[in-house]
């Protein structure tokens, strides 16, 4: 039997019958990949503007980016902002799943979407109420303003993978754990954590990732000393085209793939455990 007769899933279904969604597929991820396909050999021009494809290979911008007071600042304040958010957002997300996996409580689903909103609500709606909210409160410019509004963001995410993880648990085990004399909090530390700490690592991840390339928000809340890598990039875009953009994003492009690799290296690695 040949590759294209043999079934592509449990309901026999040939790929050759699936062989219009491969191309699909095909030229949907050419179409994602192909504006990065495009953004890395410019990182490496020499040339004073962006040029495609560069008619002079050079380090140029990885060493003006480097060297540059201003970038690295911006870069250290990103790493900052997307630590503290994981911080902030995995234990606020791990306790949320937790709870709602347990309760019974009829209005479990509705507090559910209720804290998935800030997927659901336009990004620009919440930096703008954000920003006029922190302009009350002095918070707008500050770090501790940028991690809570990231982590608003980052929030639904681990509620949703945590979430995900404690689908496929036992929640007996707790509860043999609770009737020898543990506490909730301890079943919970001994018996659950370690069961899902595959889905806690990933959400952890996605946490800082959804902090380091978030724009939106930096634009409206985060300036001066405290601004992101972002903004910085966003300003240079808008004000003056500055090739330094290019390899900035190729290395973003490579931090975000490799964290987004170990988020599914994780999660096939917990659903094997």
């Amino acid at each position: 039997m040949n590759w294209w007769s043999r079934p592509a899933a449990d309901t026999q279904i040939t790929h050759g019958n699936r062989l219009w969604l491969y191309v699909l597929s095909a030229i949907i991820m050419l179409l994602l990949v192909a504006p990065t396909l495009i953004v890395v050999p410019m990182s490496f021009s020499d040339s004073q503007y962006l040029e495609f494809p560069p008619s002079t290979w050079s380090l140029r911008w990885y060493e003006e980016y480097l060297g540059s007071a201003k970038w690295m600042r911006a870069t250290a304040t990103s790493f900052q902002v997307g630590f503290l958010t994981m911080l902030v957002a995995t234990p606020l997300g791990v306790m949320a799943a937790y709870a709602l996996f347990v309760s019974r409580h009829r209005a479990t689903r509705a507090i559910f979407l209720l804290l998935i909103t800030p997927m659901i609500v336009p990004v620009i709606l919440i930096a703008i109420g954000t920003f006029y909210a922190y302009g009350r409160v002095g918070m707008n410019n500050t770090i501790a303003g940028l991690v809570l509004a990231h982590s608003a963001l980052a929030l639904p995410i681990a509620i949703i993978v945590v979430t995900a993880g404690l689908s496929s648990y036992d929640l007996s085990q707790e509860q043999v754990a609770r009737s020898l004399g543990a506490t909730r909090t301890k079943a919970f530390f001994l018996i659950t954590l370690p069961q899902i700490r595959f889905s806690v690592i990933t959400a952890a991840l996605l946490s800082f990732l959804t902090s380091f390339d978030e724009v939106i928000i930096a634009i409206f809340v985060s300036g001066g000393a405290n601004a992101t890598l972002t903004k910085h990039m966003f300003a240079a875009l808008r004000d003056y085209i500055d090739p330094t953009i290019a390899a900035i994003s190729t290395i973003m492009v490579i931090l975000s793939s490799a964290l987004l690799l170990l988020t599914q290296f994780l999660g096939s690695k917990g659903k094997r455990n």
